[in-house]
């Protein structure tokens, strides 16, 4: 990575288990979205956030109790909020 000009920044150095989410992530686009190898770099750009979007908004998931991340995201800002200050 470093000679591509590339600096991690996540981890300290090649242990997947230090990034466990991001790592999943990666392989979630791996598997489910990257069907053929892009032609060039504008290309693997927009499959990723092509997918990144189908991720968030259309596919259920099942720790989230089959419903989307944008779904749980939505809800969360629906409920009513108490103040527990007053003036």
């Amino acid at each position: 990575h470093e000679r591509n000009g590339i600096t991690c920044s996540m981890t300290d150095g090649y242990d997947c288990y230090q990034n466990a989410l991001a790592e999943r992530i990666n392989g979630i686009l791996k598997n489910e979205f990257l069907l053929s190898r892009p032609a060039d770099l504008a290309q693997a750009r927009e499959i990723v956030k092509e997918s990144v979007a189908i991720y968030n908004h259309e596919r259920p998931h099942l720790a989230l109790k089959y419903k989307t991340p944008d779904d749980v995201h939505q809800a969360f800002y629906r409920q009513k909020t108490v103040n527990l200050y007053q003036d």
